[in-house]
């Protein structure tokens, strides 16, 4: 693996970090005007342009200098042209420094690292046509054996690698932050369902197709190695028109970084014959191109996404449990700051008192402060039939226990009466998609009524970045998903005890669990209405 120079970042570690990467970037910005070489007071001046206003002592910014070029990231140029005052006067005008080459690969790091921070992965179908264009353009272009068309060769070519890059390097950034997305548990739950949902359209998205453009760019692939790859980079070489300068070879490591930029393009698109040995594996399995690697782990990271947002909708649906009640209830009494504290928890929690006079109390207890202890109250009468038999007065003979089989079979009659118009409501009020309330029709007064209970519900909900608006009923069966009305509609409802005017609201109630078959049959006669 290749070493990096010990000393090349060793400016971004010291208590001047901040002045030394200002001063390099006043360099790269003067190498952007092709100035080469500048004194210390032209480097002074370049700060401002970069961004650095706070003063800069003469001492300091010659320390600078001198350290940069010390760790052999700057050249010194000495200018004997022209008479000085004093040393300092030499110093400053006579001494010109410049970038090395490791101090344009450690500016160059620099900015990768601050852009690699700042920036996001994105899948872009654009990147994929972008490449397919190209393979088809050189194609075309090897087909023409007049040497005048390699300098477009050339360019095409360097084209082609850059949409590679792009791809692999967004790929790769992309990846890394939906696994961090898939780890992610935010405190606000609203935020983290739209994000996770906004990120599954997005990879729905980009999968919808991508076969076929996979497909497309291995045939274009396979067009442009029929003449020779080989013969393709001689002819870019020949189109690059690199310096010829002697006892230097520059064209044996630009073809031999064009050849490993051509195999990373095959490893993504191209469709091998061969077999596991040519990775260096030896497990005799087919080689898989990359990008369909990547179809299938954006469609895992679907699979991931549903499977979260699902439970988040499960846990909003869900009551809460009585065991992770006791939880929180005991994080509160761990957490509280004083044994006082913890006595106005419990009373607040289960309502108990202490038990001072047990079940018995005063004629009038409100005489009696609730600070008196037992031993310091007045004393309270007991029955003698307390003491020898358990009870407080005498009672006469336990009544017959009545036969409850009819009070039951009344109650199951009601409790069934009850199903059936819950059932006919919610079937009434069912629809196979997006309608207005006006659509609705005249409605019964049970409907009527469970239509305002979800009305009111999704109301009282606050509208996502859409403006939908999502509620479901206390047991979880029917959802409604309510938006707006963006032309200022109005409805009028009519049932048999009256009507209601109101805004023409676009709904979509849906069944939930295993009523959705029953609902959603009855609900296209109500959205036909």
């Amino acid at each position: 693996m290749p070493r990096v120079p010990p000393e090349m970042f060793r400016f971004t570690t010291t208590e001047r970090a901040d002045l030394h990467t200002a001063v390099l970037y006043a360099f790269g910005e003067a190498n952007e005007r092709l100035e080469t070489a500048l004194t210390s007071e032209e480097v002074r001046e370049r700060l401002r342009a970069v961004g650095w206003y706070a003063p800069v002592a003469d001492h300091d910014l010659s320390g600078t200098l001198k350290q940069l070029a010390g760790w052999g990231l700057l050249d010194v140029i000495f200018n004997h042209a022209g008479t000085f005052a004093t040393a300092e006067e030499y110093e400053r005008k006579n001494l010109q420094y410049s970038l090395t080459r490791r101090g344009e690969a450690a500016f160059a790091g620099v900015q990768h690292a601050m852009a690699m921070l700042a920036s996001a992965g994105a899948l872009q179908t654009a990147v994929l046509d972008a490449v397919a264009d190209r393979l088809g353009e050189l194609e075309t272009l090897l087909r023409d054996p007049d040497p005048g068309r390699n300098r477009r060769v050339f360019t095409c070519l360097q084209e082609l690698e850059g949409h590679l890059d792009g791809l692999r390097n967004n790929t790769k950034r992309f990846n890394g932050e939906l696994q961090r997305l898939l780890r992610l548990e935010g405190a606000d739950l609203a935020t983290f369902h739209e994000v996770k949902s906004a990120t599954m359209a997005y990879l729905q998205e980009f999968v919808t197709n991508l076969e076929q453009r996979g497909d497309t760019i291995a045939a274009a692939l396979e067009g442009v190695e029929t003449h020779g790859v080989s013969v393709l980079h001689a002819r870019a070489l020949d189109g690059a028109d690199l310096p010829r300068t002697p006892g230097t070879d520059h064209a044996t490591p630009w073809l031999a970084a064009r050849a490993a930029k051509w195999e990373g393009l095959r490893s993504w698109f191209a469709q091998h014959d061969g077999f596991g040995a040519r990775t260096g594996d030896n497990t005799g399995e087919p080689v898989v191109p990359r990008v369909r690697q990547l179809h299938d782990v954006a469609r895992r990271a679907i699979v991931a996404l549903l499977q979260v947002l699902d439970r988040i909708t499960d846990s909003r649906r869900r009551s809460s449990s009585a065991a992770a009640d006791f939880r929180t209830l005991a994080r509160w009494f761990a957490t509280a700051p004083a044994e006082d504290d913890a006595h106005r928890l419990w009373d607040a929690a289960f309502g108990l008192g202490s038990a001072r006079h047990a079940h018995l109390g005063h004629p009038d207890a409100e005489l009696i402060p609730s600070g008196v202890p037992w031993s310091e109250a007045q004393p309270v009468e007991v029955s003698a039939l307390l003491r020898s038999r358990g009870r407080t007065e005498r009672m006469g003979r336990t009544g017959k226990v009545r036969d409850v089989a009819e009070l039951r079979a009344g109650r199951r009659a009601r409790a069934e009466k009850e199903r059936a118009e819950l059932e006919a409501a919610w079937a009434a009020l069912a629809t196979t998609g997006t309608v207005r309330l006006s659509q609705l029709g005249e409605l019964d007064h049970e409907a009527f009524g469970r239509l305002l209970d979800l009305l009111g519900r999704a109301l009282a909900e606050r509208p996502d970045a859409t403006g939908v608006r999502r509620a479901v009923t206390s047991d979880g069966r029917v959802e409604i998903v309510l938006r707006a009305p963006g032309d200022g509609a109005v409805a009028v409802l009519c049932t048999s005890e009256g009507w209601l005017r109101g805004p023409d609201y676009l709904i979509d109630v849906r069944a939930l669990g295993d009523s959705h078959a029953g609902v959603s049959a009855a609900g296209s006669r109500a959205a036909g209405a």
